[in-house]
């Protein structure tokens, strides 16, 4: 297993209003989320906007996300792959290292066999120069993962754990946390189950709206990891209105459209075919972080 616990940011990637890639915004906001208490940062992940990004700028992305986590001895975990494994293979080698962890989606579109998911991911971790989490996200990729599958990924050799993001807590769920949790790494991908994936025994998370409220999710990791059952529970309900305000309209919409509003990035700009989100949507966002109230921690009171 590796130190991959607490709280780790899928950064957004700001843009000007002009639409070129913010630089600056894209450092400080890096900083903030680590000021804010979490433990890394994720970079060009679905929230980055990846595949609407040049290579130049995604280089560029890596490049300030790594230095940013060098300066602050912070972990990076890089995101590299897609549904064909040469190509997987190839994207990862390029990265530059060292980065704490590679993050790796299952493969997307060509909808493989459970075996073949398996195969992809054995060769995709024998050559990569990182431990590879395995991003397991089926509404994006429509490859479920059944739960003795999840188990012979977590036994593959450099495989370091999961993102694991299935719209919910299932069997397959719980038969990763039972029979492997205590062997691999597992990281919360779904805002709204984060808490209850970390109350069966997740590690930490991965989560896009922690662009938002960085220090009410580091604090409910924390809570969770820590045994302080009764904050953890607190924070998870008073975060779900967070998640939900954050994806009622596509990734990462409502997050660039919220910290535009609060000044932290120059401008709520994606790129299609994303389109921007809705003031309502933005007032939302804002308004359910604006109602977090911190939970003091019931084991420093006793």
């Amino acid at each position: 297993m590796t130190s991959l616990h607490g709280l780790f940011v899928p950064l957004i990637t700001p843009f000007t209003a002009d639409g070129t890639l913010a630089t600056e915004a894209l450092q400080r906001h890096a900083h903030a989320v680590l000021d804010a208490g979490a433990s890394g940062l994720v970079a060009l992940g679905t929230t980055a906007e990846p595949s609407a990004l040049t290579a130049a700028e995604r280089a560029q992305v890596l490049d300030i996300c790594a230095a940013v986590c060098a300066e602050r001895g912070a972990a990076l975990i890089a995101c590299a792959g897609g549904n064909a494994t040469a190509d997987s293979i190839r994207a990862i080698a390029a990265l530059p290292y060292p980065v704490t962890a590679v993050l790796a989606v299952v493969p997307y579109y060509v909808r493989p066999s459970e075996e073949g998911v398996i195969a992809h991911f054995t060769a995709v971790a024998a050559a990569s120069p990182a431990p590879v989490l395995v991003y397991d996200v089926p509404y994006r990729t429509a490859r479920p993962l059944s739960g003795p599958t999840l188990v012979r990924l977590a036994e593959t050799p450099n495989i370091a754990g999961f993102k694991h993001a299935v719209g919910g807590i299932g069997a397959s769920t719980v038969e990763l946390m039972a029979r492997a949790g205590t062997r691999t790494t597992v990281l919360c991908g779904d805002d709204r189950f984060a808490s209850a994936l970390l109350a069966l025994g997740a590690h930490g998370a991965i989560l896009a709206a922690a662009n938002l409220a960085p220090a009410a999710y580091a604090a409910l990791v924390d809570a969770w990891r820590t045994g302080d059952l009764a904050r953890g529970r607190a924070l998870g309900h008073q975060l779900d209105a967070v998640g939900a305000a954050v994806f009622a309209e596509p990734n990462p919409t409502v997050i660039k459209a919220a910290l535009a509003a609060r000044g932290e990035i120059p401008s709520a700009a994606v790129r299609l075919p994303l389109l921007p989100a809705s003031g309502e949507s933005a007032e939302a966002a804002l308004a359910a972080c604006a109602a977090l109230r911190p939970e003091p921690s019931r084991r420093a009171e006793a």
